[in-house]
């Protein structure tokens, strides 16, 4: 059998990969009346007075939706929100591994923003966070936008964030290991989409300052014909000397490359281009935009892709489960920007000065330190921010 033949007769097997667990016993009539009725009234009225109660007197606090509409699903694009649900099921069975956190898969069938929106607030009211998940371009960014200033929880798109943190978590100490401050570094990112945008953000705000992106029409710069509103914003911030090419111009004397985009975009002679010793982070899946062995072989220094049988796995998984840990254990309102940033580096820690090399310049995914070191970080930054309510 070969992996497909595998996973499907596993996913058959499983029929899902998580389940309700009951935390009370009910195996009794005393039982039944304290965690049912008439027992269960009286934290009802006890929420009623405070609704920050629910914190105390039910699961809310530990409780994080994963929300999808199914419209970028992985790598298979729109299949529709059905289909979607293996992978929500996936990253709820996730949190829980590594993190200890109960997830709750929810797959809406709407495609319209405004619908979207309205959906998950009005059931936010029975979760500690909100988790959102394969939901295309552009309609992403409207939707997690709104929700952040509607909701009193966090609201976090794992494939936007997520994907930024652990990216500048791997850079962070790809350029310790070259020996450059990230302000030294030209920075090209190709698949200028959600993630892409995301990632040169956060990027931007740990001092990568000299970036160009690219996506299929070429470099992104101001003016540019085919740029999308998000891309126009950014081509302010990017791009200075408004260099107007192909991915391969840019990667011209660049130090880093990052790919989010497709398979085999990169040639070993536009790696070759690059400057001395340079920095690969090619992420399509399954295949990356150029394979670590024709990477190396043309000069890159440092390689890493979002496959797990190379070395220096770039995966969100070392993110989402400690960011909603830390967000969730001190009540946190909101997921910032400062938070992010101190997740990134909460990871880059975890591999210490003397363990750092070109192929290991990120945590395992498996590393059992991680999720508790995101989850102090990020916690420490919502009470040093005044957005915990703990």
């Amino acid at each position: 059998m070969d992996k497909n033949e595998i996973a499907l007769q596993a996913h058959k097997d499983w029929k899902g990969k998580i389940e309700v667990v009951s935390r009370a016993k009910v195996t009794n009539k005393e039982e039944l009346t304290i965690a049912y009725t008439p027992g269960v009234a009286a934290p009802c009225l006890e929420i009623e007075k405070d609704e920050m109660k629910a914190y105390d007197y039910t699961r809310k606090g530990s409780l994080v939706a994963v929300i999808t509409n199914g419209t970028a699903v992985l790598g298979l694009g729109d299949i529709g929100p059905a289909a979607g649900m293996p992978v929500m099921e996936g990253k709820c069975a996730l949190f829980k591994e590594f993190a200890g956190v109960d997830a709750f898969p929810i797959c809406v069938d709407s495609k319209d923003p405004d619908e979207l929106v309205n959906i998950i607030y009005k059931i936010s009211k029975s979760f500690g966070g909100i988790n959102l998940e394969d939901i295309g371009a552009p309609t992403c960014f409207e939707v997690e936008r709104r929700l952040k200033e509607m909701c009193d929880i966090p609201v976090f798109h794992d494939d936007q964030h997520g994907t930024a943190i652990v990216v500048c978590a791997a850079l962070l100490n790809a350029a310790k290991l070259k020996g450059k401050q990230p302000s030294e570094l030209k920075v090209v990112l190709n698949g200028a989409g959600a993630a892409g945008i995301s990632i040169a953000k956060l990027l931007m705000d740990v001092g990568f300052e000299n970036m160009i992106l690219c996506d299929i029409f070429g470099t992104i710069y101001e003016g540019g014909p085919a740029n999308t509103d998000a891309q126009r914003e950014m081509a302010k911030i990017t791009n200075k000397e408004k260099l107007a090419g192909s991915l391969a111009d840019a990667m011209k004397g660049a130090d880093v490359f990052i790919g989010v985009s497709k398979g085999n975009l990169v040639s070993e002679e536009m790696v070759s281009s690059m400057n001395e010793k340079p920095i690969i982070l090619a992420m399509a899946n399954p295949v990356p935009e150029i394979m670590p062995d024709k990477a190396l072989a043309a000069g890159a220094y440092i390689v890493g892709t979002g496959r797990s049988d190379f070395p220096n796995q770039i995966n969100n998984v070392l993110v989402f489960p400690g960011i909603f840990k830390g967000a969730l254990a001190v009540r946190a309102k909101s997921i910032t920007e400062s938070m992010k940033v101190a997740a990134a580096k909460a990871i880059a820690s975890v591999v210490k000065d003397e363990e750092l090399c070109p192929e290991y310049i990120i945590p395992d995914v498996f590393n059992p330190q991680v999720a508790d070191v995101v989850a102090k970080a990020v916690a420490d930054e919502a009470v040093k921010l005044g957005i915990s309510r703990i």
